[in-house]
């Protein structure tokens, strides 16, 4: 608790105990999360705005989306030329006839397009996501990163139902958390973040199947997902590739050892 209270008064309050710091010292102590009460995290190089409440990042993620940063920044799609030595963003930005198209679906916060955006010039992403107001919380993160208009849409969609396009990256976390190991889930997680962007039913696989049943038809030629899951998941995901005809996938394990990701070729 203490190092959470030195965290808060310092990002929030410049170290500063003042009057409104009191009460939100007061929440804290009542269990509110203390990235709630900051209003913002840090994901890789980017700000994270969190004043809808949507899922608020994790570590985990920002591993692999550092990952898939480096991915797409070497890319090699139509449009997406291979970095001539000592070519800066701007010279690159000029000669590229075409943006990488990006998808971050169960987009919430925004973090894992945004952090795209803002390391790949020549990127473009589509963020969808069911909640409204989750869609407003990425315009939001995108101007507060200086992302421009033109390089990003927003998308109302259930999984697919919105989508049109074809994508050379579909990045996906999805609510994943199994129901029957909600006791394990930490209260405070239970109690303020969205339950929407957190369980995925009885085994945690409700919404990774749907999305897996459906997103090679919106992938490009030569197009990669990658999906975050649950370590225990991993062996149902792999009976699930198969099933639905996926040929070529590699596991990976997080920071802490656990597996974490999976990216489809």
């Amino acid at each position: 608790m203490e190092q959470e209270i030195r965290w808060l008064l310092e990002e929030k309050y410049k170290g500063k105990l003042t009057p409104q710091a009191k009460k939100d010292i007061a929440k804290l102590k009542k269990g509110e999360h203390v990235d709630y009460l900051i209003g913002w995290k840090p994901f890789l190089n980017c700000a994270i705005d969190l004043r809808y409440k949507p899922l608020i990042p994790r570590v985990e993620t920002e591993y692999w989306a550092e990952k898939a940063v480096q991915d797409v920044s070497t890319a090699n799609f139509p449009g997406a030329l291979p970095h001539p030595a000592g070519w800066g963003p701007t010279r690159l930005r000029k000669i590229r006839s075409a943006s990488i198209a990006c998808l971050d679906m169960f987009a919430g916060s925004g973090c894992i397009g945004i952090t795209v955006l803002k390391n790949v010039p020549y990127a473009h992403v589509d963020f969808a996501d069911n909640n409204r107001k989750f869609l407003r919380q990425v315009q939001l993160n995108a101007r507060i990163n200086s992302i421009a208009k033109r390089r990003y849409s927003v998308i109302l969609s259930d999984i697919f139902s919105g989508i049109r396009g074809k994508y050379d990256y579909i990045f996906a976390n999805p609510p994943y958390l199994a129901e029957s190991k909600r006791k394990k889930v930490q209260k405070s997680v239970l109690e303020q973040e969205p339950h929407g962007a957190l369980f995925g039913g009885k085994d945690g696989l409700k919404y990774i199947s749907l999305f897996l049943r459906q997103s090679k038809e919106f992938l490009a030629k030569k197009g990669v997902i990658y999906l975050e899951f649950d370590s225990f998941q991993k062996k149902e995901i792999e009976k699930l590739l198969k099933k639905f005809g996926y040929t070529t996938w590699q596991f990976y394990k997080d920071q802490y050892g656990k597996w974490r990701f999976a990216v489809i070729r």
